[in-house]
């Protein structure tokens, strides 16, 4: 029941809505490729972001370092159970050795002995804060390292959305004529477009900072307070042992050590 009037008018703008969203497509793929291609991009438009991209090299430090320390402690429990394993065997043989020797020399095998079995089992200790450390890192790793990722993802999108808008607007104004009506009306239109993505920009950029400066002080409380569980018990472990060799060190004071001659 329309008038063909309206219905050219509503196609025509139909028309225009399609070819602008193939240009922004365009535009976008172009910075897309800049970007990819390592090609050199406007200075001012970079300094413009110095101070979010400083935030994304502190993110990647943390994800990487992150991933770091779950390896090293990965191996640090396999070289404590190792080392756990190779110290109780010695402590097992010299004592075997020293109730064969009845000497001394005997006693002392025997004493160290016990005292490396005993300096073995005291160490395995460790690994129960080392675990729950490891527990903690990769809690940490797949929920705020991961829910900081998408949010610098969506940012990343918008700025490139953003940035070919920018291109396309530069385009524009090179062959813009302020005399002639329709470019002056595409030019207001493309200029529409990069305010509405600086818009969207703007608001992600602000987002990625807050969770980065977040997540680095997450972090810091995380390792301050798992840390402490094992710095604690490495103390005691340490404080054990060596009381532990102190005492056969005291025991044993006196004793006038063998002297070898190398027989030719």
């Amino acid at each position: 029941n329309y008038p063909r009037e309206f219905y050219d008018q509503y196609a025509q703008s139909q028309e225009k809505s399609v070819v602008n969203k193939m240009q922004q497509k365009y535009w976008k793929t172009k910075q897309t490729l800049i970007k990819v291609t390592g090609k050199k991009e406007d200075e001012h438009v970079v300094a413009s972001d110095a101070d979010l991209d400083a935030k994304l090299e502190l993110f990647h430090s943390i994800q990487r370092t992150c991933m770091e320390l779950l390896k090293a402690i990965e191996l640090y429990q396999k070289r404590i159970c190792f080392l756990s394993q190779e110290e109780n065997e010695l402590g097992k043989f010299l004592r075997s050795q020293g109730s064969q020797d009845k000497t001394r020399a005997g006693k002392m095998m025997q004493a160290t002995g016990k005292a490396l079995c005993f300096s073995s089992q005291q160490r395995l200790a460790l690994r129960a804060p080392l675990s729950r450390l490891y527990q903690e890192v990769e809690t940490f790793r797949y929920r705020a390292i991961s829910d900081t990722w998408l949010t610098v993802n969506r940012m990343e999108q918008y700025r490139t959305e953003y940035r070919g808008a920018l291109l396309w607007m530069k385009d524009v104004s090179q062959e813009l004529d302020p005399d002639l009506y329709k470019q002056m009306e595409k030019f207001r239109k493309v200029q529409a477009q990069v305010r509405h993505a600086k818009l969207n920009f703007d608001k992600l950029k602000t987002d990625v900072c807050q969770k980065v400066d977040l997540l680095g002080a997450s972090r810091c409380n995380l390792l301050s307070h798992v840390l402490t569980t094992y710095q604690t018990t490495l103390l005691h472990f340490w404080e054990k042992t060596s009381h532990t060799m102190a005492a056969i060190h005291e025991s044993f004071k006196g004793y006038q050590p063998y002297e070898f001659t190398m027989l030719k």
